[in-house]
């Protein structure tokens, strides 16, 4: 597949794919850098690099794959150091959560973007995880005059830890993972505010006696700020029609509730169970209970 891969950006996804790689594949060198001192410090220590490098120029030398898996507003830096010393004939992806905006033209280097839709909220170099992509969706968004045989490659890359692949278009990807991953975020970090607009002892009172809903809630509100800061400005327009229809919905419900309507209740419920159902039955989740889970 490739001899040599440059990860760029070592947080929980590239540090994930390092890990993942190394158990799974026949690469035969890994080379990771961050412009991150202290996340350096840690590649070094827990051995996330098959070599050391002192630049992210350096690190993409001789690699037949280079992943960008920094925040989306570190990407135009990224590219702008690196593509003079790219590998003629070299492959181009990323792990952004946006793609209409973020197109590369870059001679003899071939762009194809990708997207693993996979994470905790956990971030940095020690949060990585081997089999964060087992059985997890990728989603690569190759341009009309992509190369047929470079998406096979970055596809059988994904699909080597354990990810499942889909071809789509960045408009249609951007639009799905709006309302699949961005909404939650913004109801999740909404319903935080929410809380913190208590008084302390309120505050404290909610904290200590949280229930499940809650505590799910706060796990995705606790993602990394600098990358979710991204996402919302990056995909802003899609963001807010997705608030703008939740919010419509959201009055909806409020008259039911207002009214008193448990049977317009009770069908609202049972669709959203339905929902659930189906979430599990696509295996992007498992109908064990999660309370607690670690």
């Amino acid at each position: 597949m490739f001899d040599q891969i440059t990860i760029i950006g070592c947080g929980l996804i590239g540090s994930s794919i390092f890990k993942a790689l190394k158990k799974k594949s026949s690469i035969k060198k890994i080379i990771t850098f961050d412009n991150n001192k202290s996340a350096m410090e840690v590649i070094k220590k827990d051995n996330l690099s098959d070599k050391i490098v002192s630049s992210s120029a350096e690190a993409v030398k001789n690699s037949d794959l280079v992943l960008i898996s920094t925040p989306s507003s570190s990407f135009g830096s990224v590219i702008k150091e690196i593509k003079e010393s790219l590998k003629n004939g070299s492959i181009l992806t990323d792990t952004l959560s946006v793609k209409k905006g973020f197109e590369v033209k870059l001679d003899e280097v071939n762009w194809i973007p990708s997207h693993p839709v996979a994470g905790t909220e956990k971030s940095g170099p020690t949060a990585g995880q081997e089999n964060l992509f087992e059985n997890r969706w990728t989603i690569i968004t190759p341009s009309k005059n992509a190369k047929e045989s470079d998406i096979k490659k970055v596809s059988l890359f994904w699909e080597t830890m354990g990810s499942k692949v889909k071809i789509m278009s960045p408009d249609e990807h951007d639009k799905i993972l709006s309302i699949t991953s961005h909404l939650p975020h913004v109801i999740a970090y909404n319903i935080v505010k929410t809380v913190m607009g208590h008084d302390t002892k309120m505050q404290k009172d909610i904290i200590q006696y949280s229930a499940g809903g809650l505590r799910d809630f706060t796990r995705i509100a606790a993602s990394e700020p600098t990358m979710w800061r991204d996402i919302f400005i990056d995909n802003s327009d899609l963001i807010i029609q997705a608030i703008d229809k939740f919010s419509k919905n959201l009055d909806e419900f409020k008259k039911v509730i207002a009214d008193k309507d448990g049977k317009k209740l009770i069908e609202i419920f049972n669709k959203s169970k339905e929902l659930r159902k189906s979430i599990i039955k696509a295996g992007q989740e498992t109908d064990k209970p999660d309370f607690g889970r670690k």
